[in-house]
């Protein structure tokens, strides 16, 4: 995996703990900032921080549309937690700039503010057999998903990890905690 070119969008949020997780797995993971940065990737990861923030500036850095294209057209990608509201076609309630290739419908702040954060260990078959800690920091959830999209885990019956083709997204933050698998599955989507 050390031939893989993986960027992590580095324009606001936790990017850098994303990176830090891809070097646990041999993968020198490069940060996103200009769309010059685009350039050669194989794979791309979206943080979490503010969805508005990072959508608007890669509105207004002219990144949106090429990145958008890049994931049509196969790219990898992961989001977490505002990464993957940047992913979701809907925004309940919003109109911010997003990437929109998924299928599904995401809810800002579904389980309360930043004092609600939580959490929890779930069930997500793909990474195996013992339980995934997840850190839920005023996470979304998805209330629709379109048929294509493949429901990965729940809490309280939403959806809270989602795949579609070449897109993976969870509202929690697997890179808060030392557990690869999450970071792993992703890189299996690469193909190498």
């Amino acid at each position: 995996m050390a031939d893989l070119s993986v960027g992590v969008l580095a324009l606001q949020g936790a990017f850098r703990e994303h990176v830090t997780a891809l070097a646990r797995l041999g993968v020198a993971a490069r940060e996103v900032r200009q769309l010059k940065d685009l350039d050669g990737l194989d794979a791309i990861v979206l943080p979490g921080g503010e969805s508005t923030v990072m959508g608007k500036l890669l509105q207004d850095w002219q990144m949106l549309e090429p990145l958008r294209r890049r994931i049509l057209d196969g790219m990898p990608v992961y989001g977490s937690c505002a990464g993957l509201i940047l992913l979701c076609k809907d925004i309940e309630d919003s109109e911010q700039p997003r990437l929109g290739v998924l299928d599904a419908t995401v809810r800002r702040n579904a389980f309360g503010r930043q004092v609600d954060s939580f959490e929890t260990d779930l069930t997500l078959p793909d990474l195996g057999t013992e339980p995934v800690h997840a850190v839920f920091i005023r996470a979304p959830v998805i209330t629709r998903v379109g048929p294509k999209v493949q429901v990965l885990a729940q809490v309280r019956d939403q959806a809270v990890a989602v795949r579609q083709n070449n897109v993976l997204a969870t509202s929690f933050h697997p890179e808060l905690t030392a557990d690869s698998r999450l970071h792993k599955y992703f890189l299996s989507m690469c193909g190498r």
